[in-house]
């Protein structure tokens, strides 16, 4: 069970993660959560979590550890100016609705099939960082406004339900349409606090007195976990912003991408 003298012993693999997807953060404009949510299940696990929770506590704990890093990572993107605001105003209703109803759905879902949920997510987005940027686009600029509410929900949906910021969908849709890809990472920050502020509520809610759930926990949120990982992913974050202005990502692409797909077969083995 999670006690404080338990979690000291993982501090130095929770820390590591931690600044890690913070620095991704900033360089991609994601939350983070694709790091966070394996970490954090292996964490659980090794600290005799119910099997019956330790997913959908990785889940939810790293949907809180994301709200700070959006935001954070928004404001670093933001003071460069790079940011579609009017895009995300177009989205403050779809993507919540969106991360609400993932959340809701996670809630309702076992442990195997939210890991299974997770694992083939994480291989599409394993497979979309491996290949890169797609050569073809879908047109020359973003859908209307019918189109664009469609994939905020669906961005807010899928990224809800793994745990994420919903940094990659966002790019590859952005950039599917003709948007450059800074103006489309500095966006998915914005996207990233759009699905974790809701999506944190939603959690908690769908948590709430489940008796298998450890010490220190509101909902699916242990407190704990998110209090030890949060501050250094934020101190990470800026600096991912700075890199992300200044250099060629492909080979981190490429790192981040088999990680991914490392990860994705980490949980279909778990579950055989």
């Amino acid at each position: 069970m999670i006690d404080g003298a338990s979690l000291l012993t993982l501090l130095p693999t929770l820390l590591i993660a931690a600044a890690a997807a913070g620095f991704l953060a900033g360089l991609f404009g994601i939350g983070g959560g694709a790091i966070f949510v394996p970490v954090l299940y292996q964490t659980f696990e090794a600290l005799g979590v119910s099997h019956q929770v330790s997913m959908h506590l990785a889940v939810g704990s790293s949907i809180a550890i994301i709200v700070p890093t959006s935001l954070r990572s928004l404001r670093s993107h933001l003071e460069r100016d790079a940011v579609d605001r009017q895009l995300l105003k177009q989205w403050l209703l779809a993507i919540p609705l969106g991360a609400v109803l993932g959340a809701l759905l996670a809630a309702m879902a076992s442990s195997e099939e939210l890991r299974l949920i997770f694992a083939a997510l994480a291989f599409l987005l394993g497979l979309k960082m491996v290949i890169g940027r797609f050569s073809f686009r879908l047109g020359d600029d973003l859908p209307g406004v019918a189109g664009r509410s469609l994939a905020g929900f669906v961005i807010g949906l899928l990224s809800s339900l793994m745990g994420i910021g919903g940094g990659v969908l966002n790019n590859t849709f952005m950039t599917l349409y003709g948007r450059p890809i800074h103006q489309a990472v500095a966006t998915s920050a914005g996207v990233g606090a759009l699905i974790s502020v809701p999506g944190l509520v939603a959690y908690v809610f769908g948590g709430w007195g489940d008796p298998a759930l450890p010490s220190f926990s509101f909902g699916y949120v242990n407190l704990f976990a998110v209090a030890l990982i949060a501050p250094a992913s934020i101190l990470a974050v800026p600096f991912g912003a700075r890199l992300a202005h200044r250099l060629s990502r492909r080979q981190l692409e490429l790192g981040f991408g088999c990680f991914l797909l490392i990860v994705a077969a980490r949980f279909v083995y778990s579950l055989l």
